[in-house]
């Protein structure tokens, strides 16, 4: 059995109590970075647990043997913040579970997704996720290029230390679109920006920051 836990983004109150429950009596949690899920566990009380590292160095016999544990254990996955499986090496675990006819649970909790869009006060019945940006510099340019021809809600997101040059980025290919940022989601610095990207930059106050950011419709 593999649960797929969702986790605190920012504040570590923000975790379901079914998800303690599970984390506190599975035989073994699959994590990003034992020191961040340790951490994490010891906040609420749980210690001891065995660990077992997914990341992206993991290769694919790592993932295989991860999913094997998960015939006869009763397994967590987790990631450092939000919910596992999205945008990371974890949906490659699951997804072979799920070839092995493992049964495969959520735990749901916090989304950064989820965040965004309820901040941004509209109505986006379609929008675009497209997630992290290349970071080669050709290969991320022709991505911006593509992204120009979408008239939908676009949703971006990138590593903290590439913050600025996302919003650069967005100055140089959607100037003329209104955005909304957000910043280290429910954490006590929490900062969420609309506006014009020029109102976006001038606003920001951060070098590097866990965000996501909204490019409205055209």
């Amino acid at each position: 059995m593999l649960y797929v836990i969702a986790t605190p983004i920012g504040d570590v109150s923000e975790i379901s109590q079914r998800a303690l429950e599970i984390l506190k009596t599975c035989d073994l949690v699959i994590c990003e970075s034992t020191k961040e899920t340790s951490k994490l566990l010891r906040a609420h009380g749980i210690s001891g647990k065995t660990y077992e590292v997914l990341d992206e160095h993991s290769k694919p016999d790592d993932k295989e043997a991860l999913a094997k544990m998960c015939v006869d254990k009763t397994v967590a996955l987790v990631s450092d913040c939000g919910t596992p499986g999205f945008c990371d090496p974890g949906a490659d675990v699951v997804r072979l579970c799920r070839q092995k006819g493992i049964q495969v649970k959520s735990v749901l909790g916090a989304s950064a997704l989820m965040g965004l869009l309820s901040l941004s006060g509209q109505r986006l019945d379609e929008f675009v996720f497209r997630g992290f940006l290349p970071a080669e510099n050709e290969s991320r340019a022709r991505a911006l290029k593509e992204l120009t021809k979408e008239k939908r809600a676009i949703i971006i997101m990138d590593t903290p230390y590439r913050l600025k040059k996302t919003l650069g980025d967005m100055k140089d290919h959607f100037a003329n679109r209104k955005f909304l940022l957000t910043l280290n989601l429910s954490q006590e610095d929490e900062k969420v920006i609309e506006g014009s990207i020029d109102k976006i930059i001038s606003g920001n106050t951060f070098d590097k920051a866990e965000f996501m950011l909204l490019i409205y419709p055209a």
